[in-house]
């Protein structure tokens, strides 16, 4: 999202994201129950932070960084 401001904990998971699709090409939701995303809380605290964008927000993601 251009222009969108994150917060630092926002930010940490957007990198941890970043990181797994460079490894992977890919992320599903289903990844955040793995390391390092489960140690962050999950899909729970994934939603949290980033609501009902997440969905929106991770096929931007993959489909810009594994490109």
């Amino acid at each position: 999202a251009a222009g969108a401001t994150f917060t630092p904990q926002q930010r940490q998971w957007l990198v941890a994201i970043k990181d797994h699709i460079a490894g992977s090409l890919s992320i599903e939701q289903d990844d955040f129950d793995q390391v390092p995303f489960n140690q962050f809380g999950g899909v729970g605290k994934a939603y949290e932070l980033f609501g009902d964008d997440l969905p929106a927000l991770l096929e931007e993601l993959d489909g810009r960084l594994a490109a």
